[in-house]
């Protein structure tokens, strides 16, 4: 169930030892580019075509009308309205804190400030394929609001009779959406980025997605149509690092957790006890039959799971960090004394009560995280990737007088004379 990897002894850079899920080096670009082109060509007609071509369902109205959405939140049981609120207040309290107030910097009479504009029109991808990612709506959502984003736009693939999942648009409603579209897959992100009839475009794209939907944002950022966060939002990802102490069942759960999510993820065990690898490997394999997700669980396992034998502690972080997860989970014996060494990581968990799970629902930070190794670049989604930073500068006479000479002289070696002449057109006279 899970394959073996015995690195012991290894030296140097570990990345190419270490295999990838085959998706993550061969995307599907042919394929999403032909989807991008015939939306962009074609807009709703081309939507629709591929949402019966890939979704199985015929939908004539994309846009999920309000009295769906307002019914789907009166529809939940109250357990689930109280996770759902539970859940908003904590994401909505973490990413008030990441807002600060106006930057302002004066050195030798030039005033910098920072303006921080929301962007227009942020749209939301909400995966549905493998499983309704309710928890994904306020993830995503929230931040965007946060931010002052004036208008968020949502897709979301339709399921068997062509509505979006009831859940999806009761978090909606909670998050406050202001569209709804029953669209899901590469087309999705080429409506967003491009505009439909029925869609107006956006200016930032966020949530996860399969990879058709991770490549089409990569293909549609390179345009400068969109902005997109520069995490790559795929499958799921865990590495979990254990030892002697770890009771092998945690271990073993956390390690289903993000496998249940379906193929082309990756989990893996890194420890430095054989003895551990074996028995974490048996309760997987015992947790996996027994699951009702016993195929996403396979299909993920069957190429991204290793259970990873090391040296001791310090290589288990090299690996760590080789991999850049997108969840990283310590529950060895001091967890604490590794986190230093947490250098590429989507986020942490520390300890053997903070399992990947809190973070995906009620922690508070977005759990939209880099995957495919991204998180060497990349963090998780914040109100940041909704907001513009606009500076402002300001001088006045003198100020411009003491730099003055420093402007000309390097636009003067940059062979650009009417930048020279800007600072001395405004000199003495």
């Amino acid at each position: 169930m899970l394959s073996r990897l015995d690195l012991r002894g290894a030296q140097g850079d570990l990345r190419d030892r270490l295999p990838r899920p085959k998706i993550a080096s061969q995307p599907p670009v042919a394929e999403v580019q032909a989807i991008i082109a015939a939306v962009r060509e074609r807009g709703d007609a081309a939507v629709r075509e591929f949402t019966e071509r890939f979704d199985g369902v015929t939908v004539a109205d994309l846009r999920v009308p309000e009295s769906d959405i307002e019914a789907a939140l009166a529809g939940v049981s109250p357990l689930l309205r109280e996770a759902l609120e539970v859940a908003r207040a904590n994401v909505l309290a973490y990413h008030r804190a990441q807002l600060h107030p106006e930057i302002r910097h004066e050195r030798n009479g030039i005033v910098v400030r920072e303006l921080r504009r929301p962007v227009d029109r942020a749209g939301v991808y909400i995966p549905r394929a493998k499983a309704p990612l309710i928890s994904t709506v306020l993830m995503t959502v929230i931040p965007a609001r946060v931010a002052g984003v004036a208008g968020v736009a949502m897709c979301s693939a339709p399921g068997p009779d062509g509505s979006v999942a009831p859940g999806i648009l009761a978090a909606a409603a909670l998050a406050g959406v202001d569209e709804v579209y029953s669209i899901g897959g590469a087309q999705a992100i080429a409506a967003m980025a491009y505009g439909t009839e029925s869609v107006p475009p956006v200016d930032v794209i966020v949530g996860p997605g399969n990879v058709y939907v991770s490549q089409a944002k990569r293909e549609v950022a390179a345009t400068g149509i969109v902005g997109v966060p520069s995490s790559f939002a795929g499958p799921s990802e865990v590495v979990v690092v254990a030892d002697d102490t770890t009771p092998t069942e945690y271990a073993a759960i956390d390690i289903v957790v993000q496998a249940e999510h379906g193929p082309d993820g990756l989990a893996w065990l890194i420890t430095w006890s054989e003895a551990v690898a074996d028995r974490v490997t048996e309760n997987v394999a015992e947790l996996t039959a027994a699951s009702p997700r016993r195929a996403e669980i396979e299909s993920t396992l069957r190429e991204g799971g290793y259970a990873v034998v090391v040296d001791g502690p310090e290589q288990a972080m090299e690996v760590a960090n080789a991999i850049a997860p997108e969840h990283l989970q310590l529950m060895n014996a001091d967890p604490e004394a590794l986190l230093p060494l947490v250098r590429h990581a989507g986020a942490v968990f520390v300890g053997l009560y903070a399992p990947a799970s809190v973070g995906d629902y009620v922690a508070g930070p977005s759990h939209v995280l880099p995957t495919f190794g991204s998180a060497r670049f990349s963090s998780a989604l914040t109100v940041g990737d909704f907001l513009k930073q606009v500076h402002v500068v300001s001088l006045d006479g003198p100020a411009l007088t003491r730099v003055a000479p420093h402007v000309s002289a390097l636009a003067e070696a940059e062979g650009l004379a009417a930048h020279a002449e800007s600072v001395r057109v405004r000199g003495p006279r």
